[in-house]
């Protein structure tokens, strides 16, 4: 694995492989000393030309965990705002001596020209971009399902997949990055997707997806859902109405207290409601919703720390294998046992 580009192109092998990494990775979070000596001397840069709070914070901190050094590089106020291109940027990087690249691009594309070109010599890592992939949130999101799925099953998580899980991932489908990455992923993994939307807010195309797809909320939870992901209505890529109002997208598309209600009803009592954030309180979801104990927002947000660890451990460690979990589980074992000694 020399890139990190899009959940499509992951094969379950692999898929599985960066969350059992991550699982150990975890247990790093729980120390007194929160750090791993495994890629000191590495360095990593955040390349973000978006705004971005969670990611870039989560890639630092995984950056950081593992000891690495990190060079944060926003596009407002550095050269980029003087009219520099992506190759400039990034030849400079390189010239840095950038390990990895972590970049968020508004143009869907953007991480794939910058691995296919000669223009650096290092790991990419597609944080986003535009409304094409987010693979590690998507990896993140399925970490916590797994983690949930197994503790239901009442087995260990690790080396399992989301066999016969059914998830529906509601809202605006359009614009997301996130449900893009999520249904391949998903389906990679074996769960059962639905796709939940007004028709406005369906891409051209959707249909070929490895997906179902329904236009209403309530069928969907009455069918029965194991997981609900709700997805922000991203009105800063919208130039056209894509529904009546706000108050109407709630009512029909929104996870409202009602709806939590309803789980109960139809007897959905393990079902969990993810969000990626940030969340839109009171259009796609409700207060009561995001902070009900069937929440896993702030889950969702402790394990983006741990899988970035995983993705990064795995592309810069040299360990690029492609069979099987067991050598990186042992050498990230070993790390652990490296560290403890110290």
């Amino acid at each position: 694995m020399k890139h990190l580009l899009s959940t499509q192109d992951l094969s379950r092998t692999n898929a599985i492989r960066i969350l059992d990494t991550a699982e150990e990775m975890a247990a790093v979070g729980d120390r007194e000393v929160k750090k791993l000596p495994a890629l000191r001397g590495r360095t990593v840069v955040n390349l973000f030309f978006e705004d971005s709070t969670r990611t870039r914070i989560s890639f630092e901190a995984a950056a950081k965990r593992l000891s690495a050094d990190v060079i944060n590089f926003a596009a407002k106020g550095s050269s980029v705002s003087k009219g520099e291109s992506l190759k400039d940027t990034a030849q400079t990087l390189s010239a840095m001596g950038a390990d990895a690249v972590v970049i968020r691009h508004w143009a869907s594309g953007a991480p794939h020209q910058l691995a296919a070109t000669d223009w650096i010599n290092a790991a990419v890592i597609n944080a986003g971009d535009g409304t094409h992939e987010h693979p590690t949130q998507a990896l993140l999101d399925a970490f916590t399902m797994r983690r949930h799925w197994a503790k239901l099953a009442g087995t260990e998580s690790e080396g399992s997949d989301l066999k016969g899980m059914r998830v529906a991932i509601a809202g605006d489908v359009l614009h997301s990055r996130v449900a893009r990455s999520n249904v391949w992923l998903l389906q990679t993994l074996g769960a059962d997707v639905t796709l939940v939307a007004p028709p406005t807010l369906l891409p051209i195309g959707v249909e070929k997806w490895p997906c179902k797809v329904s236009y209403n909320l309530d069928e969907t939870l009455a069918q029965g859902a194991d997981a609900v992901m709700m997805l922000r209505v991203q009105g800063e890529r919208m130039n056209a109405s894509y529904f009546p109002s706000t108050r109407e997208y709630s009512r029909r598309w929104g996870f409202d207290d009602n709806r939590l209600k309803a789980l109960d009803r139809f007897g959905l009592k393990d079902t969990i409601i993810m969000h990626p954030g940030p969340m839109n309180r009171g259009l796609e979801i409700s207060a009561a919703a995001a902070d009900s104990p069937r929440s896993t927002v702030l889950a969702q947000v402790r394990n983006g720390v741990s899988v970035r660890m995983a993705a990064l451990y795995l592309l810069l460690s040299g360990d690029t294998r492609e069979p099987a979990a067991a050598p990186v589980l042992a050498s990230a074992g070993a790390a652990h046992s490296t560290k403890e000694s110290n």
